[in-house]
């Protein structure tokens, strides 16, 4: 069967639509699948009442790169939002990250030598390299913080007690001696005024894009579509999970309109406690500023992920990095097949180190 396209790209997220941007802007010819019944991926928005709702969570761009903010800034005007999010433990309200104002809540104190003193005090309650999650926790921000802020919020995230996950995933966790709300410290950060559906559609204005089509139900007849595969998928799932499966966190979203203007003042609001079920309440309106008389919310509920369900968040643990590096040396031979994003690489990816690998896919696909 003749090629009929240079490039057949599987998923139209942030990674498929930029590499197809890209390349039909080379004059290569680009034809994209997607199992969904719309574009975008996770960061798809639907807008309701002219609010944006960020219909798989809440995505926040972020970015230290300039070339990345301004490359993003060709297709969307980007507002001025700030990720302040705050942490509700048992109807007591707490600023993140973790900064002065979360210790003058905690300690009722106001000095940064006081809140340094406090957690200095707990976290030498333990010794040597953290062994695990629990544990890097109270070495960051002492055992008061951890059993109010994190232990909970965690444990429902991941499924599991925070003694067997890894340590690595909580160090890069933001701790400021300053009254700073803002939870990144990255140059640049915003959303898109319209919401990331816009920026979606104008990446891929003039590509041919097939909706409802599922690449892995015939993957070897869509293969010869083209002569190079661009695969944004699960990894396991590409290879028919001959090694067996990766793990993943599910998610389950509840939103629901208010007839009020405002429900609870801010975008992000977490769920520390391990009773609650959900881990947060996303308000939709908050995150472009939104005058509108009624508000959207959203509750996320963590869920444990069966073979067919959407998966959300890779289980980077030690057993998961070792099939996934096996998986990986599959890839590695494949002919003409370029794995990237999120699920192709088993990797927790910000939004901007997304558009990073995929204009570097690009880069060394145009050497060739």
């Amino acid at each position: 069967m003749q090629a009929q396209y240079d490039y057949l790209i599987v998923g139209s997220g942030l990674y498929g639509a930029i590499f197809a941007h890209e390349m039909k802007k080379r004059g290569r010819s680009v034809v994209v699948l997607e199992r969904r019944n719309h574009i975008g991926g996770n960061i798809y928005c639907e807008t309701k009442d002219g609010i944006p709702i960020h219909r798989y969570g809440a995505h926040i761009f972020h970015t230290s790169d300039e070339k990345v903010w301004t490359y993003v800034n060709q297709f969307v005007t980007f507002n001025h939002f700030i990720n302040s999010p705050v942490a509700n433990y048992k109807g007591t309200i707490y600023n993140l990250p973790f900064n002065m104002n979360t210790f003058a809540k905690m300690w009722n104190i106001r000095y940064p030598e006081e809140a340094k003193a406090i957690i200095e005090k707990q976290r030498s309650e333990l010794t040597g390299e953290p062994k695990n999650l629990e544990e890097q926790a109270i070495r960051l921000v002492g055992r008061d913080i951890y059993e109010r802020l994190i232990k909970g919020y965690t444990e429902k995230q991941w499924g599991r007690s925070c003694t067997d996950l890894p340590a690595f995933i909580i160090k890069r966790l933001p701790v400021r001696y300053t009254y700073d709300n803002n939870y990144f410290n990255d140059t640049y950060q915003g959303i898109p005024e319209e919401g990331y559906t816009v920026l979606i559609e104008r990446l891929l204005e003039g590509v041919e894009v097939r909706l409802g089509v599922d690449f892995l139900t015939d993957k070897e007849e869509y293969k010869q579509m083209a002569k190079t595969l661009v695969y944004t998928g699960s990894i396991d799932a590409y290879f028919d999970y001959a090694l067996g499966q990766l793990d993943y966190r599910g998610l389950r979203f509840e939103t629901e309109c208010l007839d009020k203007d405002n429900y609870q003042g801010v975008a992000v609001m977490n769920f520390t406690e391990r009773e609650v079920p959900y881990t947060r309440i996303i308000e939709h309106k908050h995150f472009v500023f939104g005058r509108q008389p009624v508000t959207y919310i959203t509750r996320e509920f963590p869920a444990a992920w069966k073979r067919g369900e959407e998966a959300y968040y890779p289980v980077n643990d030690a057993k998961n990095q070792a099939l996934y590096a096996r998986y990986k040396a599959l890839a590695d031979k494949e002919a003409h097949v370029i794995f990237g994003g999120r699920l192709g690489e088993y990797k927790y990816y910000d939004m901007d180190k997304v558009i990073e690998s995929a204009l570097g896919a690009v880069e060394r696909e145009s050497r060739r």
